[in-house]
C-alpha cells in the first residue's frame, strides 16, 4: 500500500508487515553491523586489555573518547598502572601529588606529566618558559652546590667540584626559611643564611620573573631537566637537586601552585 502511515500495513512480497516493525528491524540490523566492526565487540575485553598494554600512553588516551565501552577498558587501572611505572623509571624525583590515596592510575599519570612540566605563564614578551619551584620542592630535596667558572678563583679553589678533593658540597633548605650545610664545609663557614622565592607580576596576573635568592646574592634562575630534577643557577654558582626517587610518598607540593 503506497503512502501508508505509521501503524498502517504495507505490501511486501512475503506478506504484510507493519511500518513500525520494519523500522525496528532496520535499526537492529544497523546496530549489529556497527558492532561487528568494533574491535571491542570482536575481540572482547580481555584481549583489548592486552592490546592497550602494548600501546603508548597517548594512543590509549585517545581510545578513552571512542565510546563508554572503550572508556571502561582504556581508563582502567590495570592499563595505566604499568604505564605509571614506566613513566617514573629513571626519574630523579617522584611527585607527591599523584600519590593521593584513591586517585586512579590514569589520574596519577596525568598529574605526574603536569608536575614534571610544571612551568609558569610568563608575559608574552618573555621568550623562554621557566619552571616554577615552591618551598616544598626546596625543602624536600638535598642540593649539590658548586661555583661556576665566573666566580672568583679563591672560591673555586675551595670548591671540591673544581679541585676534586672531596664529594660535591651540599646545601639544605629548611621550612623556617634558613639554609644550612654539612659540618666542616670550608665555603659555608657557619654563617647565617636564608632564602626566599620571588615571583613578580605584571598586568592580568602574568608573571614577569621568578627566581630563588640566597641572602642578598644574585637571584637564581630555575629550570627542570628531563629526569624531573631541578637546577637553580646564576653567573656565580649552581644548585642541583640530588635524586631521591626512592622517597616514600614522593616529594614536592601536594597540590599544584597557581
Amino acid at each position: 500500500m503506497v503512502g501508508a502511515r505509521d501503524g498502517e500495513e504495507i505490501e511486501e512480497s512475503g506478506g504484510r508487515r507493519r511500518r513500525g516493525e520494519e523500522e525496528r528491524d532496520t535499526a537492529a540490523e544497523a546496530e549489529a553491523g556497527a558492532g561487528a566492526g568494533d574491535p571491542m565487540a570482536v575481540l572482547g575485553p580481555d584481549i583489548m586489555w592486552k592490546v592497550m598494554g602494548l600501546l603508548d600512553a597517548g594512543s590509549v588516551a585517545r581510545c578513552i573518547v571512542v565510546s563508554q565501552w572503550w572508556y571502561e577498558i582504556a581508563a582502567a587501572d590495570r592499563v595505566w598502572a604499568p604505564k605509571c611505572e614506566e613513566l617514573r623509571k629513571g626519574k630523579a624525583h617522584i611527585p607527591r601529588s599523584p600519590q593521593v590515596r584513591g586517585a586512579s592510575r590514569l589520574a596519577a599519570y596525568s598529574i605526574s606529566i603536569m608536575d614534571g612540566k610544571r612551568c609558569l605563564m610568563f608575559a608574552f614578551w618573555i621568550q623562554q618558559a621557566q619552571a616554577r619551584i615552591v618551598k616544598e620542592d626546596l625543602c624536600d630535596h638535598v642540593w649539590e652546590f658548586h661555583f661556576r667558572e665566573a666566580a672568583p678563583e679563591y672560591w673555586r679553589n675551595l670548591d671540591p667540584f673544581w679541585n676534586g678533593t672531596a664529594p660535591p658540597m651540599r646545601r639544605y633548605f629548611n621550612l623556617d626559611g634558613s639554609q644550612t650545610a654539612d659540618p666542616h664545609d670550608e665555603v659555608w663557614g657557619g654563617h647565617e643564611c636564608t632564602y626566599c622565592i620571588v615571583t613578580s607580576y605584571v598586568g592580568d596576573g602574568q608573571i614577569r620573573n621568578h627566581y630563588v635568592r640566597i641572602n642578598r646574592w644574585p637571584g637564581m634562575r630555575v629550570s627542570r631537566k628531563e629526569d624531573w630534577s631541578w637546577e637553580m643557577s646564576n653567573n656565580l654558582y649552581c644548585y642541583n637537586s640530588v635524586p631521591d626517587a626512592e622517597k616514600d610518598g614522593g616529594t614536592g607540593p601536594l597540590f599544584f601552585p597557581v
